[in-house]
């Protein structure tokens, strides 16, 4: 059974709903160790401090910022922890947009989010409303010591939970990016046969098959 990754309450206005998140999907990744060649046993990295000339243990290490070249400011945990958002039990909605408006590409990660007993009933309407209005909702949560914008929106037969990040100079990349080129009729009316040709319903397992293929 899948294990919950967070659990709370999803609120929005007077209405408070119990629900659970779980992992929607996990990436499958093949990992390999490295081995000493000449004896066959899995090596050891060491830290290295090329100041004093020595290897050291992780227990002389500390986080520091670097705010010019080789100057640094030494942050320990307990300011860290003093600084991020606490952890929460609620996930706040503060807007509903159309679900067209999202683009894809602010998608991170999805969790498929479960109501609690007490909370079928509102979470089934907010679902069902969701569903009928083209309307996702745009909610605050913060896990693992930080918060996140999330997108929760209706699928299949329950709502979905996907973290929204893009790295901000991507994003400047992707506006001043723009194609200037306009295919001719011609070409145009090629393409779109290509793509008729290859069209089919999306189905995970082809793409869980051709993955493992590789």
């Amino acid at each position: 059974m899948a294990s919950t990754v967070w659990k709370g309450y999803i609120t929005f206005g007077l209405i408070t709903i119990p629900v659970r998140l779980f992992a929607a999907a996990r990436t499958e990744r093949v990992s390999f160790n490295q081995i000493h060649q000449v004896c066959g046993n899995r090596i050891k990295q060491q830290i290295f401090c090329p100041h004093c000339d020595r290897v050291v243990e992780r227990s002389e290490l500390v986080k520091g910022y670097e705010v010019e070249k080789d100057r640094y400011v030494v942050v320990n945990d307990e300011e860290i922890k003093s600084i991020a958002p606490a952890s929460s039990d609620t996930m706040e909605i503060v807007e509903f947009v159309k679900a067209e408006g999202i683009d894809p590409i602010y998608f991170d990660a999805s969790y498929f989010m479960t109501p609690e007993d007490a909370g079928k009933k509102a979470y089934h309407l907010l679902f069902e409303a969701m569903g009928k209005s083209g309307f996702s909702a745009i909610a605050k949560i913060a896990m693992h010591q930080r918060e996140y914008t999330v997108v929760v929106r209706p699928h299949a037969k329950g709502c979905c939970c996907t973290p929204c990040s893009i790295r901000r100079k991507s994003a400047t990349f992707l506006n001043s990016a723009r194609h200037q080129y306009y295919g001719e009729a011609a070409g145009m009316e090629l393409a779109e046969k290509l793509v008729e040709g290859l069209a089919a319903d999306f189905d995970h397992r082809n793409i869980t098959m051709s993955i493992r293929r590789r």
